[in-house]
């Protein structure tokens, strides 16, 4: 054993003199010089081909890198084992992942594998900067075989960078934007202002029929994987809804339960904020992609079903005291148009963005103009009905977490599914009934909620049959008051039938009264 370590430590003085010599005989340069010359052999021969992307570039920051980053913590180094660093962003919603320092990665694309590698450097220290430089120079270096460098550059890149920032706007917040300041601009030149949107509905809670729900929810996921389809067909890139119903159905929980299934902001818009057709097209250009549009209650925001042209406005004119009289262009009514809303839905301004949704909400749809209906501005006419009996399932769930395999009060329940549709009672009625009694039991919030079905269903009975009653005897009226003017002479003739007056002046007031 003592003749091996003398042997070693006689090898490692060899080496150092060796090195000694090394560096006196050859200078830095040449050795410089023979390292790349060696590192070129190597890279000729060898299958792979490397690319680094660095953590700055110059004095600014790469994106790539911080997109390589959020890509890797998503995708592929949680799934690898790789040592991690856990991360949360300000104005972020969930954590993020980061591969740790000389670790790597694989990830494939396409059936490709590629290799990622984290190289962190110590920084030699500068001598002047204007910028605060980091400790430490980050980069990742990215291996792929060279056979495979057309197929995956730059798809792959592109991939990433789609990735990075779906995952970036998902962490974050998302807003409520509202146009009720009249027009005006913010300091940073918007007409929206935003607030959190922190509403919990989703599809899960949603009171609504299965099926329909299940078909809402494909077209959604359609809409927002269709970039590649709406480009083929030559179609912007937007889709609407038109939710109608009796109040308390559920329409402005749908539009938030769609916004949390996409991720997508909301932008309610107030129309009796707006004053022109004009400023009606700057708060769509101001809106971003990947977004709800709503207008609730569209029916009794503005008058839209008169098609005719408005009168022109009177031109503001100079008072007594030589100031411009403003109210008499203004005081005529609100220059917003049917024409300006299609547009503002269909037409060329709103391909200015992609990926947005339209929605209106309205209790008649019968009060709307045809041509808001139409398809290509309202896709979807999405009836929220009254409440039934899978609806009903849903929201004793919610309320009182009971299931559908349950056998507590299975009596009760055949009573609701009996009762429900004779009812027509909204969610919103159900929700109340439920949350009054929640703290009451199961079964007596059960108990509760039949014995008002039952007085809904017995009023509406009673209802109807008052109408019915009332309505027979207006029948036998009209139908008399129609036979005696059948029967009587028409006003303004003689007894033969003859005008009183037989210059024809008659029929000339007749066809005025028609004009």
């Amino acid at each position: 054993m003592k003749e091996y370590w003398t042997m070693l430590a006689s090898l490692m003085g060899a080496l150092a003199f060796l090195q000694g010599v090394l560096h006196a005989v050859f200078p830095a340069e040449l050795r410089a010089a023979l390292a790349r010359l060696l590192g070129r052999l190597t890279r000729a021969f060898s299958p792979y081909c490397y690319f680094d992307v660095t953590e700055t570039d110059g004095m600014s920051n790469n994106e790539i890198y911080d997109a390589v980053q959020l890509y890797l913590s998503s995708t592929a180094a949680p799934a690898s084992g790789a040592r991690l660093s856990l991360t949360r962003p300000h104005n972020a919603t969930s954590f993020t992942f980061g591969l740790a320092a000389s670790d790597r990665v694989v990830d494939a694309f396409r059936g490709a594998a590629v290799t990622w590698e984290h190289v962190v450097a110590p920084r030699q220290s500068p001598g002047f900067s204007w910028r605060p430089l980091p400790e430490e120079k980050r980069r990742f270096t990215l291996r792929i075989r060279r056979g495979d460098r057309e197929k995956l550059l730059p798809a792959y890149l592109d991939h990433i960078l789609a990735t990075a920032q779906e995952i970036r706007r998902r962490s974050q917040d998302r807003l409520l934007y509202t146009n009720a300041r009249g027009g005006a601009m913010d300091s940073r030149g918007l007409p929206w202002d935003p607030v959190p949107f922190k509403h919990p509905s989703t599809f899960d809670t949603l009171a609504m029929d299965p099926e329909r729900k299940a078909s809402i929810m494909a077209d959604l996921r359609d809409f927002a994987a269709g970039s590649s389809f709406y480009e083929r067909t030559g179609r912007a890139w937007k889709r609407g809804y038109l939710l109608y119903g009796p109040p308390g159905t559920g329409k402005s929980s749908m539009i938030a339960a769609m916004a949390n299934f996409l991720g997508y902001d909301v932008y309610d818009l107030e129309l009796t904020e707006v004053s022109s057709n004009a400023e009606l097209r700057k708060l769509l250009m101001k809106t971003t992609s990947k977004s709800i549009i709503v207008i609730e209650d569209i029916d009794c925001s503005v008058d839209l079903t008169n098609r005719a042209a408005l009168p022109p406005a009177p031109k503001p004119r100079p008072t007594l005291d030589g100031a411009i009289d403003q109210d008499v262009g203004t005081a005529s009514g609100r220059s917003i148009t049917l024409s300006g809303l299609l547009n503002f839905t269909d037409g060329l301004w709103s391909c200015c963005g992609s990926e947005r949704i339209f929605v209106f909400t309205t209790n008649h749809i019968e009060k709307l103009d045809p041509a808001l209906l139409r398809s290509g501005r309202m896709d979807m006419h999405v009836f929220m009905s009254y409440c039934t009996f899978p609806a009903l399932k849903i929201l004793l769930k919610n309320y009182l977490c009971l299931e559908d395999s349950a056998d507590d009060g299975a009596e009760v329940m055949r009573g609701l599914e009996e009762w429900i549709e004779a009812a027509e009672i909204t969610p919103a009625d159900v929700s109340e009934v439920l949350i009054k009694n929640r703290r009451n039991g199961k079964e007596r919030a059960m108990e509760e909620l039949l014995e008002v079905l039952k007085a809904r269903a017995e009023k509406r009975r009673l209802d109807g049959g008052k109408v019915a009653a009332a309505a027979a005897p207006r029948d036998n009226d009209e139908e008399e008051e129609e036979k005696r003017a059948l029967e009587s002479p028409k006003e303004g003739k003689g007894p033969a039938g003859k005008n009183s007056c037989g210059d024809g002046q008659d029929e000339e007031t007749d066809a005025k009264k028609q004009l």
